[in-house]
């Protein structure tokens, strides 16, 4: 496949990268296909996991079109071709009308996590040919490693069902001997869980957290294998799995206990609040370093938005301090400000509404992300905030999940996210589970709150998925006689590339 030909390529920039700029190695000349000047001493190491992680990040903006563009958030509301603002959708909306095709897949390349998993398979393969590598740091490496792994074939699995599954690094040239059929999903879903093994196994009784929760962590791993869990306890791993999955976040909470919730929702996003303890792991961005790739499909231009007002503050928005200075190409639907009571501060933190003024009565004309305002900086706003994948809001929701699967009480885990959101408006009585019309059902309840509490932070569609396609049907606009489109096509060029791949059945392929 090119696409392995091009992690080839990246592989050896990164190694010339590393070269540049640690000047204390007496390094050779690096060959374009060789590694062999590589892999020499631990900080050489250290610069490829941080290399690695930056890969990670790199994946950002795909890992929300993955997680949350098809389901139930974004969107044109009913009457209106374009945002609210007049700008194009620029082929977005194929994702949450979900009309895809093989020439308008949304996301390509698999999301390139190709590259980024050859990556993680070189250190694998190569980490224990280090000479003076201490063993401590060589396991939690390898830890980080395997656990990272899985993550990204969760994804393509949850994403495209069969997928490649490469674990030896790739380092030949030929393209004629690159290209290679997909995997079954079960045959994916048990490297999934091998390598959360191995991972677990790795860090052993580790459970520190690294640049400043940046780097992937043995809590990490157990996020990830309570999900994993929980996907298979509703596809025929029933109370077994369920309870793999309590037993993965029960041991966060008491081997981490200094993870909590923060006291207000808006501090776990704020760029002054990074690593705070409610992150288990989140993708690091810094002034003059990186911003999130938000700033084009999730944000307005400063000059139209300019042209509306804030209802909540009462005035008309300002190139100044609302200078967004994006591209709105995919807007927050109406009705998904509307789902969240006025009484929660997830809302305003989470979506900024737009409103018209006419004869005094304010209007809504739609609404954009407000979860991610990032920072000022000489009168430019640059989106600093840190992307949380884990948190420990979702450990409780997680856990709430688990325990309705097991025929358990949530109440405690379910109102410690709601109490923490209402803040003084909580009222247990009226609130607080089981007293909301929804808790009727507490599946429906659980989803509904991983909604408002997770809205802009790539959960929504996975959660969806991994209860059930009824709950897909029920959600979106996809209707069960196209059960086919709970996955995602290959791109055409893809398939070009390895003529070993078949499209995903139910889309047309050439």
């Amino acid at each position: 496949m090119k696409k392995y030909f091009i992690g080839i390529t990246c592989y050896c920039m990164f190694l010339l990268f590393f070269t540049a700029c640690n000047k204390k190695l007496d390094l050779t000349p690096v060959s374009t296909y060789s590694d062999a000047s590589f892999w020499k001493s631990p900080d050489q190491v250290d610069v490829f996991v941080t290399g690695m992680h930056i890969a990670l990040r790199s994946s950002n903006y795909q890992l929300i079109l993955l997680g949350e563009m098809r389901a139930d958030i974004f969107g044109t509301d009913p009457g209106s071709s374009s945002a609210f603002t007049g700008e194009s959708t620029a082929g977005l909306e194929r994702m949450w009308t979900n009309n895809l095709n093989q020439d308008n897949a949304g996301v390509a390349n698999y999301a390139n996590f190709y590259f980024n998993i050859n990556q993680i398979n070189l250190l694998i393969n190569k980490i224990n040919t280090v000479p003076l590598m201490d063993a401590g740091t060589k396991n939690y490496y390898l830890g980080i490693a395997y656990g990272m792994r899985a993550y990204y074939y969760f994804h393509l699995l949850r994403s495209w069902g069969k997928t490649v599954l490469q674990t030896t690094p790739t380092l030949n040239i030929d393209i004629s001997e690159l290209a290679k059929a997909a995997a079954p999903e079960d045959s994916v879903m048990t490297q999934i869980k091998s390598d959360i093994e191995s991972s677990v196994a790795s860090f052993g009784n580790d459970y520190t957290f690294k640049s400043q929760k940046g780097f992937w962590s043995k809590t990490a791993t157990l996020m990830l294998k309570s999900e994993v869990y929980l996907w298979t306890s509703y596809r025929g791993g029933g109370a077994a799995d369920a309870t793999i999955a309590k037993t993965a976040l029960t041991d966060i909470q008491t081997h981490a206990p200094q993870l909590a919730l923060q006291p207000n929702y808006a501090s776990v996003f704020s760029p002054a609040n990074k690593g705070n303890n409610e992150i288990l792991f989140a993708l690091k961005y810094k002034l003059d370093e990186a911003q999130l790739p938000f700033a084009n499909p999730f944000f307005p231009q400063s000059g139209l938005i300019a042209n509306f007002y804030d209802s909540v503050g009462n005035r008309k928005f300002n190139v100044t301090t609302d200078n967004w200075g994006g591209l709105l190409s995919a807007p927050v639907k109406i009705a998904a400000y509307r789902k969240f009571s006025d009484l929660d501060s997830r809302k305003w933190v989470s979506i900024q509404g737009a409103y018209n003024l006419v004869n005094g009565v304010y209007r809504i004309a739609g609404a954009f992300v407000n979860k991610y305002q990032g920072e000022q900086n000489a009168g430019v706003r640059q989106f600093t905030n840190d992307f949380p994948v884990y948190r420990y809001a979702d450990l409780l929701l997680l856990l709430a999940e688990a325990k309705i699967a097991l025929g358990e009480n949530p109440a405690a885990e379910i109102n410690a996210v709601r109490s923490r959101a209402y803040g003084s408006n909580y009222n247990a009585a009226t609130l607080g589970f089981p007293n909301q019309p929804i808790d009727a059902n507490p599946k429906e309840a659980l989803l509904n709150e991983r909604y408002l509490e997770f809205i802009f932070e790539g959960k929504r569609w996975y959660d969806l998925r991994r209860m059930g396609d009824p709950y897909v049907f029920a959600n979106t606009n996809i209707p069960s006689d196209q059960a086919y489109k709970l996955l995602w096509p290959v791109d055409r060029n893809t398939l070009t590339n390895n003529r070993l791949l078949v499209q995903t059945p139910g889309y047309e392929s050439f």
